[in-house]
């Protein structure tokens, strides 16, 4: 299902969530990450997260089918391109493969 109208969009989960794992908060402070693409929305635009001390404003949050995941929405993960997130992605969570038609929710943020 692709969220078309912001009023269909579902309850967002605790922003605190959002980034739990430690290699991508430190590539987050680091500048090297500027998004955070997850299954269920964490966010919305102005929301603030605090990472190892340092705050982070969500500047954008959409829906996006892994299909219309690009070479660049990698680069914004952090990964040197779409085939290293793809690998990342389903070894992170065991038994998951690529599937085109998922949707994820885009989170991006920026240090304040």
């Amino acid at each position: 299902m692709v969220y078309e109208n912001k009023t269909d969009w579902p309850e967002k989960y605790d922003i605190n969530k959002l980034v739990s794992i430690q290699e991508s908060i430190d590539k987050f402070i680091k500048g090297e990450k500027t998004s955070e693409r997850r299954n269920d929305r964490y966010a919305d635009p102005g929301d603030e997260i605090l990472l190892d001390g340092h705050l982070f404003v969500v500047e954008d949050v959409y829906p996006q089918q892994l299909k219309n995941v690009t070479e660049e929405n990698a680069r914004e993960e952090g990964y040197k391109d779409l085939e290293e997130y793809k690998k990342a992605l389903t070894s992170i969570h065991h038994g998951v493969v690529w599937d085109p038609e998922q949707v994820v929710w885009a989170h991006y943020l920026k240090e304040k």
